[in-house]
């Protein structure tokens, strides 16, 4: 496969500094700077400095619905979503809920292969028998009309709770909750699913402590499912803005101190992290796909059953089993990149050399499950938009897509434009600006792609074809140290929209060796230090030595492995210098 062009190192504009504490390394101070953060309470924003959950378009609404629900006894069904985003908000919901007075709170999940995607009409009919007095939608809903009008159809009362983009037209549920419908006033338009639902939760309890429902000392500690918030919004990989970064902090905190439920610790322990020192990206890189993988390949009844047992040994049984899924993902996602990786390379020779536009990737044996892991790494390889297809059910006529974008192009938006320009050409469609989803006709994938790769024409800036790697600079032999390892490790959580700190130097390489036959370790010199620093570039191994001196793009971090103080930095380009 033809390698993109290479990636320009862009150094971040480091305004002045703003209010810092004095004992704030003037490296943490650089780095917030250069994110637009100008004091320590926007740097780590608190709990108190949260939004206030009113300021949600229809939560009163909400809220005296469940609220009614509750005291009229009537059962309520929790429909969760196969991600981990909706895992973890299904958990909360049903968590959430029975610490409120809920006495009778079910939930469901769609089945991939057998419901597709959210509230569908034949999952309400599955579903029919548990007769709930209200549904509640937690992560999707905004674009499942039909089966918000199928349950309304059996006489339910229905509440969708969802953050994605709403269409023209809005389903016919009695209440809506999404901030991201036109005209909302909530100021962060960038919660997960799992925190539309915990902010429902925080002004339900509100309206029930305005009623007297507490006795002085029983009001339940809403808190305690940060740990599941946390997880949820850094694997659905929205923006972590300032009201995100609470949320996940105190979600993190939990975790840390080993007061995060039986399930997600048991998790923690299958993936082999210190809970101790648990970040943002051991979520992102360890937990979030050992959830995702039962979604993708099985039925993620069985994660959100691990979310919600209080029985250790249950969890640490379902926990080994969902690593056992997880380890049939990796490799059926290698099958499927590999694939992938053939196709593109035919494509860019026939275009001699020139990468495409957009990518649309098909293959009749691929599982729709990984079609988003698939477009994911054809994305960062190609830095295209990428939209990889498979069969929605084995031998069916329909396809399921999952699309991924780079920074500067809405992928949500291009699917919108595809669909006004050609009315039914795809069946249906929804997701972010970053990351959706879509099913169309089998048949129609030749006129779809040829009307996606129109519209990428179109609308996109020539400019966001070029990848940049965005720097914080370079950092002095004295900042090299394990000291400020660690000081950038405490001062996330990084993710999304408030990314980990990449720092760029020119080095001298005293050793190199290959690793696996695929990852490049190197020992760099550093002016003003006796010891040389160690670096690993995974899967950076071209075929060719190193030069002597080399530009490279990196992170700093604490050597767990080597510990006792060590760092290393982890390279994300490596150039000749």
């Amino acid at each position: 496969m033809s390698s993109p062009d290479s990636p320009q190192i862009q150094r971040r504009a480091i305004p002045d500094s703003g209010e810092w504490p004095a004992d704030m390394l003037p490296l943490l101070q650089r780095v917030f700077a250069a994110r637009g953060v100008t004091d320590a309470a926007q740097a780590q924003p608190k709990l108190a400095q949260l939004h206030a959950p009113e300021l949600m378009g229809s939560m009163q609404a909400a809220v005296q619905l469940l609220a009614d629900t509750i005291a009229a006894g009537e059962r309520i069904l929790v429909v969760g979503d196969f991600d981990c985003d909706g895992a973890t908000a299904c958990a909360v919901g049903v968590r959430g809920l029975r610490m409120l007075g809920a006495r009778d709170v079910v939930h469901a999940v769609p089945n991939r292969m057998l419901h597709g995607y959210g509230l569908s009409p034949s999952l309400v009919a599955d579903l029919a028998h548990l007769q709930p007095g209200l549904l509640v939608t937690v992560d999707h809903g905004i674009a499942c009309h039909a089966g918000v009008a199928a349950a309304k159809a059996l006489g339910w009362k229905v509440l969708v709770t969802d953050h994605h983009l709403p269409g023209e037209q809005l389903p016919p549920a009695d209440v809506l909750v999404d901030p991201n419908i036109g005209g909302d006033a909530f100021p962060s338009k960038a919660l997960a699913g799992v925190g539309v639902i915990f902010y429902v939760l925080m002004a339900l309890r509100r309206h029930l402590r305005l009623q007297g429902a507490f006795a002085a000392g029983t009001e339940p500690d809403l808190l305690t499912l940060l740990d599941l918030v946390a997880v949820g919004t850094v694997a659905d990989l929205v923006v972590l803005d300032a009201n995100n970064r609470a949320l996940v902090s105190a979600g993190l905190r939990r975790l840390r101190a080993g007061q995060g439920c039986v399930g997600l610790q048991a998790l923690i322990a299958a993936s082999g992290r210190d809970p101790k020192r648990l970040t943002a990206t051991d979520i992102g890189f360890a937990l979030g796909p050992r959830l995702n993988a039962a979604g993708r390949l099985e039925d993620m009844a069985l994660g959100i059953e691990l979310l919600l047992t209080e029985d250790v040994v249950q969890a640490r049984e379902i926990a080994g089993t969902l690593e056992q899924i997880n380890a049939e993902r990796r490799a059926v996602q290698q099958v499927m990149t590999d694939d992938a990786e053939r196709a593109v390379s035919r494509a860019v020779l026939q275009a001699e050399g020139e990468r495409p536009i957009a990518a649309c990737l098909f293959d009749p044996e691929w599982h729709p499950g990984v079609v988003g892991l698939v477009a994911s790494k054809m994305k960062d390889r190609l830095h295209r938009p990428v939209i990889a297809f498979a069969p929605a059910e084995p031998g069916g006529d329909s396809l399921r897509g999952s699309a991924r974008s780079i920074p500067g192009f809405h992928i949500r938006d291009a699917l919108a434009l595809v669909n006004a320009a050609h009315p039914g050409l795809i069946d249906r469609f929804g997701g972010h600006a970053m990351a959706a989803g879509l099913s169309l006709p089998h048949a129609r994938l030749p006129d779809f792609q040829q009307a996606f790769v129109a519209v990428v024409e179109a609308s996109m800036d020539p400019a966001a074809l070029q990848q940049q790697l965005l720097s914080d600079g370079e950092l002095d032999g004295n900042e090299l140290d394990f000291l400020h390892a660690e000081a950038l490790r405490l001062a996330g959580p990084w993710g999304q929209g408030f990314p980990e700190p990449l720092f760029d130097g020119h080095f001298q390489v005293a050793r190199w060796q290959v690793l696996k036959e695929k990852h490049l370790k190197l020992s760099l010199r550093v002016p003003g230090r006796a010891e040389p620093v160690n670096a690993i570039h995974f899967s950076g191994w071209t075929g060719n030595a190193p030069a002597n001196h080399v530009h490279i793009a990196y992170r700093l971090v604490s050597d767990d492995y080597r510990g006792g103080g060590a760092i290393q930095l982890i390279v994300e380009h490596c150039a000749n210098a």
